[in-house]
């Protein structure tokens, strides 16, 4: 038996083939993946990890699919989603610090709330971001002045089949990028935040909640597109470019914040595609800036 036959034996209803991925995105459109892992504890991984790896196939970690576009049809890919105990949150306090320990899989806004009523703070920006901690630490996710590598202390990492801790300077934290690669998987990350007024941090919670209905659009979308360049924003450069309110078949560029692309019911991924490039054509022809997508994508040539 071959290593895929043997995951797929082994992993039960833990593997599923033929997954259909882009549905879980929040653009809600695109393909599927040869195989969907579903991991819920470290003993999972230990008993699945080495078969994963042995499969051949690229694997990628894939927690809300926030930030992420499928190609349509169907991809050799392997897909890990955590969940259960990869996906929980505790805190205790340590002198001045408190100390956080999350699971990759575990919903960022929800971390924030949380923290925010029993009055730990530093960490309510990130009720503004829809994505995980898995992905949160391999994009370095931010908003609002702040991002998650002024919080962090360390992630657990399995990477090249082993599971490891990097620290904070290993991970290599920067604007949207980190030292991670294609096939390393986000297993946990260690903050270390403050104790403050639990009124005051709700409300700074709800603050960032208001900010983002007022500014930013809803419906099937991926959050920024592009990056800001240096001392600029993407948003303005392609409202400048004439892009704002652009269609491209079933996706556009929001009226709301043209760095957002929204996807049409039953639309397609290809579209939006098209139409990002589009957008990355037109801004370098009418300011010289060429910007780069915020983006993780599945096909496209682009990875994994």
């Amino acid at each position: 038996m071959n290593a895929f036959d043997a995951l797929v034996a082994l992993g039960g209803d833990r593997v599923q083939e033929h997954a259909p991925l882009g549905a879980r995105t929040t653009y809600r459109v695109g393909g599927s993946v040869r195989l969907l892992v579903t991991l819920s504890s470290l003993a999972d991984l230990d008993e699945l990890g080495p078969l994963m790896t042995e499969t051949g196939l690229g694997i990628l970690s894939v927690g809300n699919g926030s930030n992420l576009l499928v190609e349509d049809g169907e991809h050799d890919v392997l897909v890990v989603h955590l969940a259960g105990e990869l996906a929980t949150l505790t805190w205790r306090d340590e002198g001045e610090l408190v100390v956080v320990e999350a699971g990759a899989g575990l919903d960022m806004p929800k971390a924030a709330r949380r923290l925010a009523s029993d009055g730990v703070v530093g960490f309510e920006w990130a009720v503004g971001v829809p994505g995980t901690f898995g992905g949160g630490v391999a994009m370095n996710a931010g908003g609002h002045g702040d991002d998650l590598a002024a919080s962090i202390g360390n992630a657990t990492i399995w990477t090249a089949g082993t599971t490891e801790t990097w620290t904070r300077q290993r991970l290599g934290l920067g604007y949207r990028t980190s030292a991670l690669r294609v096939g390393d998987v986000v297993v946990s990350a260690r903050l270390y935040l403050h104790r403050g007024d639990a009124a005051v941090a709700e409300e700074n919670v709800r603050d960032v909640v208001r900010w983002r209905r007022e500014h930013q659009p809803g419906g099937a979308n991926a959050g920024s597109v592009f990056r800001n360049p240096p001392h600029d924003h993407a948003a303005r450069l392609i409202e400048a470019a004439g892009c704002k309110g652009l269609r491209y078949a079933s996706a556009r560029v929001s009226e709301k914040h043209a760095n957002f692309i929204q996807a049409d019911a039953t639309g397609r991924a290809d579209d939006v595609f098209t139409l990002l490039s589009l957008i990355r054509d037109r801004v370098l022809e009418d300011s010289g800036v060429t910007l780069i997508s915020e983006h993780r994508f599945i096909g496209f040539g682009v990875t994994p």
